[in-house]
């Protein structure tokens, strides 16, 4: 996710316990299909080979192992049943949507790891990574995600009325991601401060913002003044230019009809 700011946000990995809940549920279902299909193949192949039936039996095996998880992340973007009722979702390490190439790795793997190996090696690797990764994550370059999260984020303090005229027709580049996000943090905290940490880190941060800014600020601004009014402008920018993009993006490319109808 990007803040007005142009300030990635990283989106924190699903808890553990969760993700094994949802593969417990996964497994149960496709275990279930799985039995389903032989019963289906006892009663109908009554008079088939031996090698008939088995040949039967390991394409059932493969369709409910890996054809049919693969197609189901792939048509969903990274949901399953499984993460459906646990409100998962399957993503890029950059946050983006999956495709096929990564849901049929992670399928792939998922037999060794998960169906051949009950999950050990899964639980390993995930326990031994902060984004509890398992080895399919890693060779897909993904990781699980909630899709519901209480991560929120507190808007910093309004600018000044004296500084916004001035903030409208300044020249503002685009603020590091490391530098709003500072900044941000520090207008929000800065009344917990003492004295000496709140001045050393108003001069910091100013040192690096006034570079950015032309022309500067009204005589005897007040520095925390001239950062709320740089922060508060370039996310007000940043924020149409965002919209603008989004507007040529609904004009030129096809509906998404996949969101539209999970949506509804």
């Amino acid at each position: 996710m990007i803040t007005g700011e142009a300030v990635l946000i990283d989106v924190p990995a699903a808890p553990l316990p969760t993700r094994v809940v949802g593969a417990v549920i996964d497994r149960a279902l496709y275990l279930l299909l799985f039995v389903g299909l032989i019963l289906a193949l006892t009663f109908m192949s009554g008079g088939a080979s031996d090698a008939t039936f088995s040949t039967l039996v390991l394409l059932s095996m493969v369709l409910c192992l890996l054809v049919i998880p693969v197609t189901i992340e792939t048509l969903t973007r990274g949901r399953s049943l499984g993460k459906l009722i646990m409100k998962l979702r399957v993503v890029r390490d950059d946050g983006g949507p999956i495709v096929f190439r990564h849901a049929f790795v992670r399928g792939l793997l998922s037999i060794v790891e998960i169906w051949t190996l009950q999950g050990v090696p899964a639980l390993v690797a995930a326990a031994s990574n902060l984004r509890s990764k398992r080895l399919g994550d890693l060779a897909a370059g993904t990781y699980v995600v909630r899709e519901q999260t209480g991560m929120k984020l507190v808007a910093p303090p309004e600018p000044p009325p004296y500084l916004r005229e001035w903030a409208r027709s300044a020249d503002i580049a685009p603020l590091p991601d490391g530098v709003a996000l500072a900044m941000r943090q520090f207008l929000i905290r800065r009344w917990t401060l003492s004295p000496a940490a709140r001045a050393a880190l108003t001069d910091n941060l100013l040192a690096q913002v006034q570079p950015l800014v032309s022309p500067p600020p009204p005589p005897r601004t007040n520095p925390e003044d001239f950062l709320s009014a740089v922060l508060a402008e370039r996310s007000a920018r940043d924020g149409a230019r965002l919209q603008r993009d989004n507007g040529i993006r609904a004009r030129l490319l096809p509906p998404d009809q996949l969101n539209a109808n999970i949506r509804a």
